[in-house]
């Protein structure tokens, strides 16, 4: 059987668990969003950079194409006549070292040194060549051992005549492959199987570290790579993680707080009473009352049973004091008011025969309970006599005794609950002024045992007797404590030695048999909670 506090408990578990989870999971949700937006603004960092080197380097290789036209037409020409020309083309490219024109394989003219005589492949052995080349060598003729870019153009079909054109590389690595730290820690220049580094010689391969990323990113105009490395856009946005970790704690613990305000409802028990009033868990059983003297049925109160399908058997002591505190009695109350007007076929249709249900005094605020009863029970015109068994006077207000009243005018008779326990007192008889005292079921146990409990047994019958009220006695189980009760005058009795609380289709086999039959649903013995 579910206690109260094992159910909180569980639902607060549960509750933690969602709002925890909720955080981590926003947490790892915003790391995750802070790495791959990172990580997406590294990567194009790094695309950007590299685009950016080879546009410069398209830059200064494009003016020499476009000027190439006017100095192919120079090959061939004494150096006496060319050499003006081919001065005049270098300074106006400023970022060309040299200009020189080469017949039969031959460097017979240059814009430096003027006329030369000079074979072309002990210059640059890749040259000269039948198609445009772009060589990245070294420079052997003015600065000696310094990287050089060499544009060549041949002229003739056999290659060995053309212009060479050599650009001031140096200014070219100060200006696009200076790394960009730390996201870019190297940049090289590729052209063939030639590499050039910022600061370095030409080589013949590149080497990088094992966890360096490599991007590169090739000219659409020239045969030439800007090739980047570094850490990696992923490498870089991980390292840079946990400076977002204080930002994620943050929203992780807000969202998370959220959720707890917003699972306040969703995971509590209130919520399970609603899905199960919605789902109709809920069931109605009956515990019959007997006259003392003829042992005849005379009625029954009605009792709600909870078989939460996610819980198991949940007491009565446990759903509806929460209930009450919640708010949610009223709903509960209509529901037994529907599901016993809807079931009322179980029971003998004469007004000599009683049904009784539990109200709380929340229910009877602003005319609630007659509107209800209205609405449920008058509506179908039930031949029973109506028992409104109420519970918590102590909430009861001024205006709720003209709704009893009222109650009593519609011929439904008023019962006070457990009476001689709680709150109960000689005032309330005088302002409710009821039809029934039900003796409260302690009280009925402790006859002949407990000697302060009988003599108190003995005043409220007197009591009701003196005032007029009907008896009504919970709890019998022996067969003395019904003897000693029917000899004090108690007119009707209730309790185990005549029937336990049984599902209402029962009732009609109970009361042809006049034998209390087990409690059973679906062929297993149901737990039988008691019902305040």
């Amino acid at each position: 059987m579910q206690t109260a506090q094992r159910i909180i408990k569980k639902y607060r578990r549960k509750r933690v668990i969602v709002c925890v989870t909720v955080a981590l999971l926003t947490l790892i949700l915003t790391l995750g969003i802070r790495f791959i937006s990172q990580r997406n603004l590294n990567q194009e960092r790094i695309l950007a950079f590299a685009t950016h080197s080879v546009n410069a380097l398209d830059k200064v290789l494009l003016p020499l194409q476009a000027g190439r036209s006017a100095l192919q037409a120079l090959v061939g020409l004494p150096c006496a006549d060319a050499h003006l020309m081919l001065r005049k083309q270098a300074a106006t490219l400023q970022t060309v070292r040299s200009i020189a024109l080469v017949k039969g394989g031959i460097v017979y003219c240059s814009s430096i040194f003027g006329d030369r005589d000079v074979p072309l492949r002990l210059i640059q052995p890749a040259l000269p060549s039948s198609e445009p080349q772009l060589v990245l060598s070294t420079d052997q003729s003015l600065l000696k051992g310094s990287p050089v870019l060499i544009q060549w153009y041949p002229v003739s079909d056999t290659g060995e005549d053309g212009v060479m054109q050599i650009v001031n590389i140096d200014l070219i690595t100060r200006m696009m492959l200076e790394p960009q730290r730390p996201l870019i820690t190297d940049v090289s220049l590729g052209v063939g199987t030639k590499f050039l580094r910022d600061g370095q010689k030409v080589t013949a391969s590149l080497t990088y570290d094992d966890n360096d990323a490599v991007v590169r990113k090739s000219s659409e105009h020239f045969p030439f790579t800007i090739i980047v490395s570094g850490p990696g856009a992923s490498g870089l946005a991980l390292q840079n993680l946990p400076s977002q970790l204080p930002l994620a704690l943050l929203i992780s613990l807000l969202l998370g707080y959220i959720a707890w305000l917003a699972t306040a409802s969703r995971m509590s028990f209130t919520w399970e009473i609603n899905l199960g009033l919605a789902a109709r868990e809920f069931e109605l059983f009956c515990q019959p009352l007997l006259n003392a003297r003829t042992q005849k049925c005379v009625g029954v109160e009605i009792l709600l049973r909870w078989n939460n399908p996610r819980q198991g058997w949940i007491s009565p002591d446990v759903f509806i004091p929460l209930a009450e505190e919640h708010n949610l009695i009223v709903p509960l109350t209509r529901f037994v008011m529907t599901e016993t007007v809807r079931q009322i076929g179980y029971f003998p249709a004469h007004s000599g025969f009683h049904i009784g249900i539990n109200v709380a005094a929340s229910h009877f605020r602003n005319g609630t309970l007659l509107q209800d009863l209205n609405r449920y029970w008058f509506s179908a015109k039930p031949k029973q006599q109506l028992i409104v068994e109420l519970t918590e006077r102590d909430a009861l207000h001024e205006a709720d005794y003209r709704m009893v009243r009222e109650l009593n005018r519609k011929g439904v008779k008023l019962a006070i609950d457990d009476f001689g326990t709680g709150n109960s007192s000689l005032s309330w008889l005088e302002k409710l002024r009821p039809d029934v005292l039900k003796i409260d079921k302690s009280f009925t146990t402790a006859l002949g045992t407990d000697a302060v409990n009988s003599t108190v047994t003995d005043i409220i019958i007197a009591l009701g007797q003196r005032l007029h009220i009907e008896l009504v006695a919970e709890g019998v189980e022996t067969q003395e404590q019904a003897r000693y009760l029917r000899h004090h005058g108690v007119q009707i009795l209730q309790g185990f030695l005549y029937a336990r609380p049984m599902p209402l289709r029962d009732f009609p086999k109970w009361l042809a048999e006049s034998t209390p039959p087990p409690a059973q649903r679906n062929g297993q013995i149901l737990p039988l909670l008691p019902l305040r």
